[in-house]
């Protein structure tokens, strides 16, 4: 079995906690990944970034933890962006409806410019 490589790093940013990800993003990284979320939100995070490593791998496991993860955001009334897929990648988060949670932001600047400007 491969062994799964994902390192995952939070800092608030001014009002936006980022998240990066680096690593593949599969059914493998779901307890990194909803714990980095737990933190990030025990910590007070109202707008939270997912910086996604532009070489990042993610495959349906790892769409479905994106997911499940948007919907708690939905819930607990967070704002979500995502950046740093590939356009290939915000073609299928579009299809997949992970847009209808997020934004998805060109880049890191654009991202954190918009998102401290959104309400909380």
């Amino acid at each position: 079995m491969q062994q799964q490589t994902n390192e995952i790093s939070f800092e608030a940013r001014g009002t936006v906690m980022v998240l990066s990800i680096s690593g593949d993003i599969t059914a493998l990284s779901e307890t990194k990944l909803t714990d980095a979320y737990r933190s990030a939100t025990e910590q007070g995070a109202k707008r939270l970034l997912l910086k996604i490593a532009g070489e990042a791998y993610i495959n349906s496991g790892g769409i479905a933890v994106l997911i499940q993860i948007l919907a708690q955001t939905k819930r607990k009334g967070q704002i979500v962006g995502i950046t740093g897929i590939s356009e290939h990648f915000k073609k299928i988060f579009a299809m997949v409806g992970i847009t209808k949670f997020a934004a998805i932001y060109s880049s890191l600047e654009d991202a954190m410019e918009k998102m401290a400007a959104a309400a909380a």
